[in-house]
């Protein structure tokens, strides 16, 4: 998960929020930490001026998988990168395609096309 560029570690729901909303882009998104199940991630993506949540885990096989919308058939993935590349696509059920990736600052190489959080965290 470290080398995710769009990985922000354990920080809070209202911090994640905080940097989503900062983009005002639609597809803007992130994955952090869950507050509230150990070892289990949240990806997080901005639409229509709310934040949209689905927990990211993996399976005892190994495997990486996310909630989506309910009737949705349930996709397994070798990697993270691998399930957020999927994601890009439309109609994948969540409820905009991934478009925009909040870069974690600590990490950021400044890849082309990514947003830069200038969310201040010591705030």
């Amino acid at each position: 998960m470290d080398s995710l560029n769009v990985y922000h570690g354990s920080i809070s729901r209202e911090t994640g929020e905080k940097l989503l909303l900062a983009t005002g882009m639609d597809g803007s998104y992130l994955l952090r930490d869950s507050e509230s199940i150990p070892g289990v991630y949240c990806l997080c993506v901005l639409y229509n001026g709310f934040i949209y949540t689905y927990r990211v885990s993996k399976t005892d096989t190994g495997s990486w998988s996310a909630e989506t919308a309910p009737g949705v058939h349930r996709r397994l993935f070798r990697k993270v990168h691998n399930l957020i590349t999927a994601f890009q696509k439309p109609d994948q059920g969540i409820v905009t395609p991934l478009q925009h990736p909040v870069v974690n600052d600590a990490k950021a190489k400044h890849p082309q096309g990514t947003v830069r959080s200038t969310w201040d965290q010591n705030v």
